[in-house]
């Protein structure tokens, strides 16, 4: 049976694509002028109605230093929550508070502050979105000082790619406590039943035959499930990296909107086609979680997502999939990966006026030593992923991620523009833009992106509305239209 698969926009044949150029002018995960000028305008818009919750810090008491931490609420940070004792044994004269808020509320919370330079944190918990964005603006204190002085702490053992992403005018701003980039779990016992077999190197064509044939709503199996929850950390996650391996971007070079080509027509199109046709039920209210519950509890045959999903896939006390699952590289098109990057790290403002003390709170979470620590006392499947290669040397944790950790390390260390894209763009950022307009633009178009899965408008009528909300950006940066 032929591959099905949405009609694409026809279009004149086009000449041998120009290979990139090295971009040998910048170092690795730094920002190039041109970039950094442009960075932080608007920064700072709308966010004096973000109000900040109380987070009863005090001043310590007696020779104790009070520091203030804010940060995500996720199973990771809660279980660095847990061991905080371990840390109060070693450093008794700091006392550690915490501000734990879901996602969404954290990143307003921390922006607002840090941004305004309210001084109320110490720590906070940002990514590779915010600090190459924050760095040049003066608002983080640059770590490559501390970094020096501390015993063990071993930066070269970051994954590369995250490292340079935290990294500006060859320093870092901020250091990873884990990172992920994505790939694509899927059933091997379904797929040894059907006689499939998964390339390392999967292409959504690929996919869709796959999803084909082992799409079963009746009998409650999906052919595949992907993110279709409006958000620019939602469903813009996957959908970029296909826009980008199918040719397309957000801006070319002169900053002119591209949501209207033709490669990013046929982009949307696969992927809506691909969830409406073999997706998981709720496709368009669907987002991480829901797709890794679908996944886990063996309603889906694949899914297309961060690499931080072994933790919940892997999970024998949760998932019904344990020792059924394989692993294999993103899907492509026109590129040879097709992934992203991301990493919750930590980062101390430039208002804080216990930077020693926040300092030693954010190296002991991110040392070498902390993994053992979390291993020994929790459990080795709760290590944080994708910060350090010597997570993966570690013995036990080498055997139980046995399964994913070639393809969780071969996604991070090709999460490149150069790997991943076809053309040249203006800015940096695989799975999102990274200006400071493009929260309030993502959300946008993955609303009207959301909205196309959901059958309330084609996707024609989505990407002129999407392209309408990129014009408005574009002209922040010198497009003329």
């Amino acid at each position: 049976m032929g591959r099905p698969r949405p009609p694409r926009t026809s279009r004149p044949p086009q000449p041998p694509r120009t290979p990139r150029s090295p971009r040998a002018s910048r170092p690795p995960g730094t920002i190039s002028p041109s970039r950094r000028s442009v960075l932080g305008a608007g920064l700072t818009a709308g966010l004096a109605s973000a109000g900040l919750a109380a987070c009863g810090s005090g001043s310590g008491s007696g020779d104790r230093e009070s520091i203030v931490v804010a940060i995500v609420s996720n199973p990771q940070m809660q279980d660095a929550i847990s061991l905080i004792d371990h840390f109060t044994e070693q450093h008794p004269d700091i006392d550690v508070r915490f501000v734990s808020l879901p996602e969404n509320e954290a990143r307003a919370k921390i922006t607002a502050s840090v941004a305004s330079g309210g001084g109320e944190f110490d720590v906070v918990m940002i990514s590779n979105y915010e600090t190459p964005l924050w760095a040049p603006n003066g608002w983080l204190t640059d770590l490559e000082p501390y970094i020096a002085k501390t015993d063990g702490y071993q930066p070269d053992d970051f994954v590369p790619t995250i490292k340079d992403a935290l990294t500006v005018d060859g320093s870092m701003y901020s250091v990873p406590f884990y990172g992920e980039s994505a790939f694509l779990v899927y059933r091997e016992d379904l797929f040894e039943e059907a006689g499939l077999e998964m390339p390392a190197h999967p292409s959504w064509d690929d996919l869709r035959s796959f999803a084909s044939t082992l799409h079963d709503p009746e009998g409650g199996m999906s052919g595949i499930a992907l993110r279709g929850l409006a958000g620019w950390g939602e469903n813009l996650a996957p959908m970029s990296t296909v826009i980008n391996t199918f040719g397309g971007c957000w801006f070319d070079m002169e900053w002119a909107p591209s949501l209207d080509s033709p490669e990013v027509h046929d982009a949307v199109s696969m992927y809506v086609d691909t969830l409406r046709s073999y997706g998981q039920p709720g496709a368009a209210t669907s987002g991480f979680g829901e797709c890794l519950t679908q996944f886990s509890q063996g309603n889906a045959a694949m899914w297309f997502d961060a690499s931080s999903m072994v933790s919940g896939v892997e999970n024998p006390s949760s998932s019904t999939v344990v020792g059924k699952t394989g692993y294999a590289l993103g899907p492509t098109l026109e590129t040879p990966y097709a992934g992203w990057l991301y990493a919750w790290s930590l980062a101390i403002p430039e208002t804080s006026q216990k930077k020693d003390a926040a300092w030693e709170f954010i190296a002991w979470m991110t040392h070498p030593d902390y993994f053992q620590l979390v291993g020994e006392e929790l459990g080795w499947e709760a290590l944080p992923p994708g910060s350090r290669l010597s997570t993966y040397e570690i013995p036990e944790y080498a055997e139980l991620s046995e399964n994913y950790a070639e393809p969780t390390l071969d996604s991070m260390e090709n999460a490149t523009q150069e790997n991943s894209m076809t053309q040249e763009v203006p800015y940096d950022g695989l799975q999102n833009v990274v200006v400071p307009e493009f929260q309030d633009l993502g959300t946008r178009v993955g609303q009207q992106f959301s909205a196309a899965i959901a059958g309330q408008k084609s996707v024609d009528e989505a990407l002129e509305q999407s392209q309408g909300f990129a014009e408005s950006v574009a002209r922040t940066y010198g497009w003329e239209g």
